[in-house]
């Protein structure tokens, strides 16, 4: 990660805190917003996005892994979000065919496994790293924010 801005770490005790770490994060983000997701398999990726997808709707929702089809996209109200799992993608210039240059003007993305997008990943962006914490179900965080998402980072109470 390059991303220069605001920063924080934190743990999440479980699932649970890292649902709410995802609504709060929901809450202030806008179209056009890319929040990089990294961390090994397994590290909680998938359950953030989740969480974020179904506090945008306002409602629990099925929200599929996309790792067999790199993305789903939700049509929300209050603004689109296309959720990306890049684990399968062979070469960051195939991203153009899901629609990422659409994606960045019309939508909020989740990008699961960024680094698969090389140079193709936006610099303004809020990275959320998940790191295995000291008990099975708990994870480390750090978030990492560039452009815009810097002064809304400062302002938020993760």
């Amino acid at each position: 990660m390059e991303t220069q801005g605001a920063s924080r770490a934190t743990t999440l005790e479980n699932p649970a805190a890292t649902a709410a770490l995802a609504a709060q994060l929901a809450g202030i983000a806008r179209v056009g917003d890319v929040l990089a997701l990294w961390g090994d398999l397994g590290m909680g990726k998938t359950a953030f996005a989740r969480a974020f997808i179904a506090a945008r709707a306002g409602e629990a929702l099925v929200v599929p892994s996309p790792t067999f089809t790199l993305l789903q996209t939700y049509d929300l109200p209050n603004g689109a979000v296309w959720h990306f799992d890049l684990y399968r993608l062979a070469s960051p210039d195939d991203v153009w065919e899901l629609g990422l240059e659409q994606g960045l003007s019309d939508a909020i993305l989740l990008v699961e496994w960024p680094q698969r997008l090389g140079d193709l990943l936006p610099a303004d962006r809020l990275d959320i790293s998940f790191m295995q914490g000291d008990s099975p179900e708990q994870r480390r965080v750090k978030l990492v924010a560039a452009g815009d998402w810097a002064a809304r980072l400062e302002a938020c109470h993760v």
